[in-house]
């Protein structure tokens, strides 16, 4: 089966299934951003197959939202196609026409100037970064818009004493206990964070997504020895769930050893 087949079945879907038929762009919006989820979390897991499984509910979406368009008389999914192709190839005229661009920093600088003369880049060099982007990826986009023209730091040092700084203001809202106060230092303290990960070349995203990961696995490990054990976690101590929490840190390592 191709592309043709997955619109015709998507077709068949929105006129036979009346589930199908009662979505709208905004009912499916949850279900998007879901599926480019569970796609992240397979490519973290290095999994083949739950990939292309998740590519392709990933696409379905990308399917479905081009049928309701279709239905409004906006544009359909060869449209679609026809738009990201002539981007690509307006984007890359180093591939697709006579310029040389030799290293990744060129080709992005003339990314950014080819979005400018489209009109993706108004008024600032800030635009364009989606506010429903993860605050996290947000801030490391933004951050990286304004390195590009030099307002960055100049080294890794530098941030940490920021870092450092941000924490001692923090402390001092705590002593404080002004709700607000505290709030706008956590804050920049995230901010500051993500500064330092962008300079040690660290996806903040994927790092907090990654330790999630093993904070679920680490705790399913307490879960399951107590239930073993027949105990109750809140009849643990915390030394007793350190303990096993260790030892699912153990057997982590030995786990990355033999791979």
């Amino acid at each position: 089966m191709g592309l043709d087949e997955l619109i015709k079945i998507m077709d068949a879907l929105r006129e036979g299934c009346p589930w199908d038929r009662k979505q709208t762009r905004q009912s499916l919006k949850p279900f998007l951003v879901e599926e480019t989820y569970e796609l992240l979390e397979a490519i973290e897991e290095d999994n083949p197959e739950k990939i292309k499984e998740e590519l392709g509910d990933l696409l379905f979406q990308i399917v479905f939202h081009s049928r309701i368009a279709k239905e409004r008389g906006e544009f359909d999914m060869s449209d679609v196609i026809t738009n990201i192709s002539k981007k690509m190839i307006s984007r890359h005229p180093h591939v697709f026409g006579e310029e040389k661009y030799n290293t990744p920093e060129e080709v992005i600088s003339h990314w950014e100037e080819q979005k400018k003369r489209e009109g993706k880049l108004r008024k600032s060099l800030l635009e364009g970064v989606p506010k429903t982007m993860p605050s996290l990826l947000r801030a490391h986009r933004l951050q990286d818009r304004a390195a590009k023209v030099g307002f960055d730091w100049e080294k890794t040092e530098d941030v940490l004493e920021k870092l450092d700084e941000e924490l001692k203001e923090f402390k001092k809202a705590l002593k404080r206990k002004n709700q607000d106060e505290i709030e706008d230092e956590l804050g920049d303290i995230f901010f500051v964070l993500v500064n330092v990960s962008r300079f040690v070349g660290v996806n903040p995203e994927d790092a907090l997504r990654k330790t999630i990961s093993k904070f679920i696995s680490r705790f399913r490990h307490i879960e399951m020895v107590a239930a073993e054990k027949g105990v109750k976690l809140s009849e643990m101590t915390l030394k007793e769930m350190d303990s096993l929490w260790e030892e699912a840190k153990k057997q982590e390592l030995k786990i990355e050893k033999r791979n």
